[in-house]
């Protein structure tokens, strides 16, 4: 596998070798072993995968302390935006994102570390994401922002009157009011 550094240096993209002929392709997904020494020492404990069409938007959320997940995402139909924000207070890159074409066809993952809010955009008709975590997801501990918060800015590649939401994500709050409640003790 290759992995590829971001504008933030915990955010890492990885690159499957691909074996191809004329009956397909083959290429390891996840290696452990490969994982550890390339990105970082985690093991991941659930798995989760979503099918949304064109326009769907989900995020941007995470998990509070102690409860915080990394992520490893990836998409086997379709291509969506994927973009990680940093939330760690007192980090040199905090408030600002990355963001990543993920398609079957490139294959590429995003690694999303602990402390940092993720969501996606789906840019194909429809799109079937899977999503690694190292922790397992625990609704108290669930924290988000607003996707469109003036203050983060991300740049969403479509008209942004096409963008579908659940109704939990049109009522969040700002980027400031998040930070203010979920990290007013200094959680990471």
């Amino acid at each position: 596998m290759n992995v590829i550094e971001t504008s933030i240096p915990e955010v890492k993209i990885i690159e499957p070798k691909v074996f191809g002929d004329s009956r397909g392709c083959f290429f390891e997904s996840h290696s452990h072993k490969n994982f550890i020494e390339k990105v970082c020492n985690t093991t991941f404990v659930q798995d989760n995968e979503s099918h949304s069409q064109f326009g769907v938007l989900r995020g941007m959320h995470y998990q509070l302390a102690p409860y915080t997940q990394s992520k490893l995402v990836r998409v086997v139909q379709g291509k969506v935006l994927d973009v990680a924000v940093d939330m760690r207070t007192g980090s040199p890159t905090f408030g600002k994102y990355v963001a990543v074409e993920l398609s079957a066809e490139n294959k590429r993952q995003l690694f999303v570390p602990r402390g940092f809010a993720h969501g996606f955009l789906t840019l194909s008709e429809e799109a079937t994401f899977l999503y690694k975590c190292d922790a397992y997801f625990v609704p108290n501990h669930e924290g988000a922002f607003k996707w469109d918060d003036p203050t983060v800015n991300i740049q969403w590649p479509i008209d942004l009157s096409r963008v579908i939401l659940s109704e939990k994500d049109k009522t969040l709050p700002t980027f400031e009011e998040a930070i203010a409640f979920s990290y007013a003790d200094s959680l990471y």
